[in-house]
């Protein structure tokens, strides 16, 4: 076992009580993700109490917990779990001497932190540690934090946040030496009303950077004044992405790479780099640039980002592609059905007006959390939905409607209640040659619809 905390680590990052003296050599605060060796954080929710799952988690190899009761396993009883949780990430993160990168946005956060993963591991192999999945909030990010091997090289954490002030208190947690913004999208504009005030929630994550620390901001965005103004009261270093001349990492040229993705001429302050980036559509090379200039501030190797981000594999829920067998012949299903904002929409449908196919669908889902701009942002799809070139779309939702209502006769459309009718129809309609694009909000559902298409038998 490879020991990540000792029951007098955890006793003194929390200020709790060890029952007796444990190792553990990873953290959990779900059981159902409990693994032999970890430490079980049993909080309490709004509805449901980790101490409830305490003999699940020790059955499933746990070797310790974390509680606010006492239980007969070994365990470290604090007054509050979830605070614990948080103490435990910050002393995690004070015992690592490597460098912390923090990475958000509208859209692009996972994707980037996986790609800079890659493109770090690939030179230290092994000693890069990253936050998993979205785990991306306040419970999220602790966990992440806490995880973290003390001897990493490298960490790289994924924020998120839908109110102000979420960034501010997770980036001192971090305290990253490079933030990223992404993007700024209407993600989440139900919480804010404008997408200045998205931009400047997500420029938060400043004021969380280390006193030499670098900010890396995306050039092209609308909001790139509110990001630098707020970057330079916090920021060592402020480096630029994009396409346009005066980015500092820009993208020079751009051509269609024979696998689908793109090769991208990059200028930097201190190089140029010819790369590919594997992922197909413009949106990846922006954020294959913002891993370029993070590795560029942590004086990092970039030809090996360049050669991470040509194998870059797709990501389940966020463009993974994959051959579905269809009528004795293939149809390539496009998976993006995690997440889904005005801006990430029309990016992906952009994208699939360049996919070689002799039917292009899309089966789009309703984005969530849009307020009033709801109906108006939904039927601002129909633009991108005719730039794709989409010959059929199955809109799903009641949030569709407005955009079923926008279609009218521009594009051949299905228009149903919720994903189970989508997989349905979806199957029925889907043929040889069809190029499928699945994106939506992640309530939506239209994961599951993608788990079905891969079960699917002619």
């Amino acid at each position: 076992m490879n020991e990540l905390w000792t029951s007098a680590e955890i006793a003194q990052a929390t200020g709790g009580v060890a029952s007796a003296p444990f190792a553990v050599s990873g953290v959990a605060f779900d059981s159902r993700e409990v693994t032999g060796g970890d430490l079980f954080v049993a909080m309490k929710g709004e509805t449901t109490d980790g101490h409830n799952f305490i003999d699940k988690a020790f059955g499933q190899g746990a070797a310790g917990a974390i509680v606010s009761e006492p239980i007969a396993q070994p365990h470290i009883l604090v007054p509050d779990s979830a605070a614990a949780l948080e103490a435990l990430g910050r002393a995690s993160r004070s015992r690592m001497q490597g460098k912390v990168i923090g990475v958000t946005g509208s859209v692009g956060k996972t994707g980037t932190k996986e790609a800079l993963f890659q493109a770090l591991d690939r030179v230290c192999p092994g000693e890069v540690h990253r936050s998993v999945k979205s785990y991306n909030n306040h419970v999220g990010v602790p966990l992440s934090l806490s995880r973290m091997p003390r001897d990493s090289a490298f960490g790289v954490f994924e924020m998120g946040m839908n109110h102000a002030g979420e960034l501010a208190a997770l980036t001192q947690q971090v305290r990253p030496h490079v933030a990223i913004v992404t993007a700024i999208a209407p993600a989440h504009i139900e919480f804010f009303g404008t997408e200045e005030k998205i931009a400047q929630a997500k420029a938060e994550i400043f004021e969380g950077l280390e006193p030499d620390g670098t900010a890396v901001i995306p050039y092209d965005s609308p909001h790139v004044a509110t990001l630098y103004a707020k970057a330079e009261q916090h920021a060592a270093r402020i480096l630029t992405f994009g396409f346009d001349e005066q980015a500092d990492v820009r993208a020079r040229d751009m051509v269609p790479a024979a696998n689908g993705g793109t090769l991208v001429t990059a200028t930097l302050p201190s190089a140029e780099l010819c790369f590919t980036v594997a992922a197909p559509g413009e949106h990846w090379v922006s954020n294959a640039l913002a891993v370029l200039a993070t590795v560029e501030a942590l004086g990092g190797d970039l030809a090996a980002a360049g050669l991470a981000l040509a194998e870059m594999p797709g990501l389940p829920g966020r463009g993974e592609r994959r051959t579905l067998s269809v009528g004795g012949g293939e149809a390539l299903l496009i998976d993006e059905s995690y997440n889904a904002n005005p801006l990430s929409m029309a990016a992906t449908l952009k994208q699939l007006g360049k996919e070689r196919a002799s039917r292009r669908i899309a089966v789009l889902g309703g984005m969530r959390e849009l307020g009033d701009r709801s109906s108006e942002l939904h039927a601002g799809l129909a633009e991108p939905l005719a730039e794709g070139q989409v010959d059929y779309a199955i809109l799903v939702g009641d949030e569709m409607k407005p955009l079923a209502e926008a279609l009218g006769a521009t594009v051949a459309f299905a228009h149903v209640v919720d994903a189970a009718a989508a997989t349905d129809l979806i199957q029925t309609e889907m043929r040889a040659g069809d190029a499928i694009l699945v994106k939506g909000s992640n309530g939506i559902g239209l994961s599951r619809l993608v788990a079905a298409l891969g079960e699917h038998k002619d």
